[in-house]
């Protein structure tokens, strides 16, 4: 295992001694962030056994909902402040929410970097090529959801859920971030083309973004509401 810090988004800047005393302390407890969906279960279950779902994930989609994120220009697509993010992120993998927090972008960015640093993607390597051959096809995309781990499925529907709440006509007409805006930042946090040829994943981008759109559209997710 190997420790990193909090990378800023723009130039580079010395940890502060809280993270540098979090990156030790990561030696014995690993953090949320960069590890397996199993092992986010498998830790949470001493604080919160009866969880079905990650409760970095729900804590953060909410606390994005909670701050006007679906009322809020540009969600997804405008990174947060880099310090507070940074901080935020200190707090969740210590099980802590704050408070004081208004910008929803902070959040978000965190929850985004939350998926995207998943020991594996959200939705299974094995998984990819079905998604990519089926990008076009919301019954054949449905399918593929509907065989994923139990764990990875869950998950991924509830992700799709949220999405769902920013594609509503009424809140995409004050953030601009309609479906297909959505797909295209969101998909590099559940799909990872594993390719080093430049014109493989610049093709497969079009289907990772088409692919997430489909679910967006056409997944019913109502099973989730309730269920953490």
């Amino acid at each position: 295992m190997f420790l990193c810090f909090p990378v800023p988004l723009q130039g580079l800047r010395k940890p502060t001694l809280e993270e540098i005393d979090h990156s030790r302390r990561a030696i014995i407890t690993p953090s949320l962030f960069g590890s397996s969906l199993e092992e986010v279960m498998e830790r949470q279950s001493e604080l919160f056994p009866d969880r079905k779902l990650p409760w970095v994930q729900v804590q953060l989609s909410q606390y994005v909902l909670a701050l006007g994120g679906a009322q809020t220009e540009g969600i997804f697509r405008v990174p947060g402040d880099i310090d507070e993010v940074n901080a935020l992120k200190l707090q969740v993998d210590q099980w802590r929410i704050p408070e004081n927090l208004s910008d929803p972008n902070v959040p978000a960015s965190l929850m985004k970097l939350w998926y995207r640093e998943l020991e594996e993607p959200l939705i299974p390597m094995d998984f990819y090529k079905q998604c990519i051959s089926n990008c076009d096809d919301p019954v054949a995309a449905i399918a593929v959801v509907q065989s994923l781990p139990e764990l990875n499925r869950l998950v991924l529907c509830y992700f799709i859920h949220f999405l769902q709440v920013f594609a509503q006509p009424s809140n995409v007409a004050i953030t601009k971030m309609d479906v297909n805006n959505l797909a295209m930042v969101m998909a590099p946090n559940c799909l990872r083309c594993q390719s080093d040829d430049p014109r493989i994943i610049f093709e497969n981008t079009r289907k990772e973004m088409s692919f997430l759109r489909m679910l967006i559209v056409h997944l019913d997710t109502g099973f989730i509401e309730g269920v953490v």
